[in-house]
């Protein structure tokens, strides 16, 4: 998730208030959506009888020359795909568990290699002509312990590395995935509207997610707001490109095996509800990453303005953006990357190639994306920047914008204590002596704040 918050955004009482009646109210809506939206009749799917999947393991393994195969048409191959044998496989569940079970060698496009120790599911085949004769195949490889360890070592490197802060990363995760899966995917296969129901999971997700993560703070309320008003961005840039480019949603396999299943799905809105769940990621790294900026460029130097502040803050934000621009695309690049190689046996043009549906839909969804992000880091700086300059004096803050020589700015006062350039702009302003009447070395002995014939000047 972005920046750590090493330490809290200076916050006057009134801007608090400020931020928690903005920040709350937005709250109270989220819920208030979330429990309106929420799925109550999602759709149970096809009953069927599950074939029965058991675990064993492959304890010999015999290939052999696969037989040729008679009546073939003309041009194909004479023998079986192969490789071709009998595994026999020590059976640990079902009926035949402790059982030596001999069943062919996995062929096939996507058909698994097993060897001897390989921990794999074996599928019960029951014959429709007999119900009491039954035959076993191999079916995939056990994934369970590699995945727990991998896992495991995640959220070990997560919790070494952050300590109570990975253990709150590690809980945004587990609320993120509690959203996705409780609320967000039931209720679009429920048939509700897919973009209402993303922004509303996308922006309860960033309410719980960034809080939990990185405290209730000013700081934090601040990411809060970039984060929601860019995702709404993201929202009208989306809904305004699919219209114009004319997507209907059906620009992949998946989109179209899910509308054969369910045909109440809108694939429109479940296309502009991926790019803005898929945009969030990436969004509260920003907006996070600028607030967090600004406050400590202001705890650096107190001096800065709000628009020195902005202003810096602003550099490393294009800094963010250059590379996180490239991340967006090679992130859609290599999630589509089966469908990059297919376009090289294509024989149609690369103008006709570019604008076909599948593709389209996949510029857009970086595009959008990225003007989402672009947005997220002017939007977040300014919040940040007044935020964290609230309860300045105004003509302070105007004298700290201005350029004092250091040749003016004393060099000692009151034993080790150093005058900030804030501390002489108020000094200044007050018509007082920053150096407390001490002349230093090259001093001047007119009293600071008024020329030789004891006008006011704060020029310096």
């Amino acid at each position: 998730m972005g920046a750590d918050h090493s330490r809290a955004a200076p916050s006057t009482p009134r801007v608090r208030r400020i931020l928690v009646a903005t920040v709350v109210p937005l709250f109270v809506i989220t819920v208030i959506a979330t429990l309106v939206l929420w799925p109550r009749d999602t759709p149970d799917g096809e009953q069927s009888d599950p074939v029965p999947r058991y675990h064993g393991t492959v304890t010999k393994v015999v290939t052999e020359p696969c037989p040729p195969v008679s009546e073939v048409p003309e041009g194909s191959p004479t023998a079986q795909d192969g490789p071709c044998g009998t595994v026999t496989v020590q059976v640990e569940q079902g009926p035949d568990t402790g059982n030596q079970v001999e069943m062919p060698v996995p062929s096939g496009p996507g058909a698994p290699e097993v060897a001897v120790g390989d921990a794999i599911v074996i599928v019960q085949l029951t014959d429709p002509a007999d119900p009491t004769v039954s035959t076993y195949n191999i079916a995939e490889h056990q994934r369970g312990k590699p995945l727990i360890w991998l896992v495991a070592l995640f959220a070990a490197a997560i919790v070494a590395f952050g300590r109570l802060r990975g253990l709150a990363a590690l809980a945004g995760l587990g609320a993120t995935f509690a959203i996705l899966l409780a609320f967000v995917v039931p209720g679009i296969s429920a048939g509700g509207s897919p973009l209402l129901i993303a922004v509303t999971g996308s922006a309860l997700i960033m309410f719980v997610v960034l809080y939990l993560t990185h405290g209730v703070t000013a700081q934090t309320s601040v990411a809060v707001l970039g984060t929601l008003g860019s995702l709404v961005l993201t929202g009208l840039l989306g809904t305004l490109a699919t219209a114009a480019a004319h997507l209907t949603g059906y620009g992949s396999e998946e989109a179209t095996s899910l509308s054969m299943f369910q045909a109440d799905v809108d694939l429109h809105g479940l296309l502009l509800a991926g790019i803005i769940i898929g945009s969030l990621g990436v969004l509260d790294d920003v907006t996070v990453t600028q607030a967090a900026t600004v406050t400590e460029l202001a705890h650096a130097n107190p001096a800065l303005s709000r628009l020195q502040l902005y202003r810096a803050a602003t550099r490393v934000g294009r800094a963010h953006i250059a590379s996180t621009v490239n991340t967006i695309v090679l992130a859609y690049a290599g999630a589509s990357l089966p469908l990059l190689l297919l376009l090289t046996a294509d024989s149609r043009s690369v103008s006709q190639i570019l604008t076909s549906e599948f593709l389209a839909q996949e510029i857009v969804r970086s595009a959008v994306a990225t003007l989402g992000l672009i947005a997220a880091v002017p939007l977040t700086t300014a919040l940040a920047a007044l935020v964290t300059t609230a309860g300045r004096n105004p003509a302070v803050d105007a004298a700290d914008s201005g350029n004092i020589p250091q040749s003016r700015i004393p060099k000692k006062r009151h034993g080790n204590a150093w005058p900030s350039r804030r501390n002489v702009a108020l000094e200044a302003l007050s018509g007082g002596d920053p150096t407390d009447g001490r002349a230093g070395p090259g001093s001047d002995p007119t009293p600071s704040g008024l020329d030789p014939r004891g006008r006011r000047n704060i020029e310096w």
